[in-house]
């Protein structure tokens, strides 16, 4: 998958977030002292990317084991937040070697419930000896205050047009496709700013191309407005009551 494919393996290859990255990398001068971090912005504009940078950048080597990854949207009980995190931050505190600390990457934890929230806040505390925590929301707001006020919070921000389109017609240059300026723009528009979003709609309609050439039309039939105009034939017939050819739209 090309969002893996490209996704940036250092600091510096992070697109448009200029600011964040600089203040980062001023933390990271000195890692001992590295607070816990919180990153909160849209979607698909590099938070996850830039925890994994800090985390190669800090682990090296020891990135598979002192790294813990967790998707809150899909583990955000009090019980995983119990075990699973607590038991890393003991296991650091037994093996670790050289190294001063583990890195948790909790991703989505805005959507943990309050009380895995306060859960977490306590374990923070008792951990932060082995443990730094990098949380990784969308919204802020949906973070209680004493995890906040734990965290250098760091706010990414909507990516520039010229920056995103940039970035898409580079990987149009390293996957040899000739790509129409239209197209990625529009592709960029589709994706409301999630370039997430922007490179795995690329990758759809460049694999449906067999001339290796990305225009217009060859972005149609893949615009959502073209499924919406789909759906709204499809229930129209289905209420008027003609359902074998409402089928056949489905």
């Amino acid at each position: 998958m090309w969002i893996e494919k490209y996704r940036p393996r250092t600091l510096d290859e992070v697109v448009n977030q200029k600011d964040t990255v600089e203040g980062l990398r001023a933390l990271l001068k000195a890692p001992s002292t590295m607070p816990h971090l919180l990153f909160a912005g849209p979607p698909g504009t590099g938070k996850s990317s830039v925890a994994l940078c800090i985390a190669r950048q800090l682990m090296g080597d020891n990135f598979r084991r002192l790294v813990l990854e967790l998707n809150a949207s899909d583990e955000r009980g009090i019980g995983v937040v119990r075990e699973r995190i607590k038991g890393f931050s003991q296991i650091i505190q037994t093996t670790a070697s050289g190294v001063q600390f583990g890195l948790v990457i909790l991703d989505e934890s805005d959507e943990m419930t309050k009380d895995a929230q306060t859960a977490l806040r306590r374990i923070m505390e008792t951990a932060s000896r082995t443990c730094r925590f990098i949380l990784i929301c969308n919204y802020q707001s949906g973070i209680i205050e004493p995890i906040q006020s734990r965290c250098s919070v760091f706010r990414f921000r909507q990516l520039e047009e010229t920056d995103a389109t940039s970035y898409l017609d580079r990987i149009c240059k390293s996957e040899k496709i000739e790509a129409d300026p239209k197209v990625l723009r529009r592709i960029l528009e589709l994706s409301e700013g999630d370039l997430r979003r922007a490179v795995n709609y690329l990758q759809v309609v460049a694999s449906s191309s067999k001339s290796g050439r990305l225009d217009l039309s060859a972005l149609e039939k893949f615009q959502p407005e073209a499924q919406s105009g789909l759906l709204r034939n499809m229930l129209t017939l289905a209420i008027k009551g003609d359902f074998i050819k409402a089928r056949h739209h489905v």
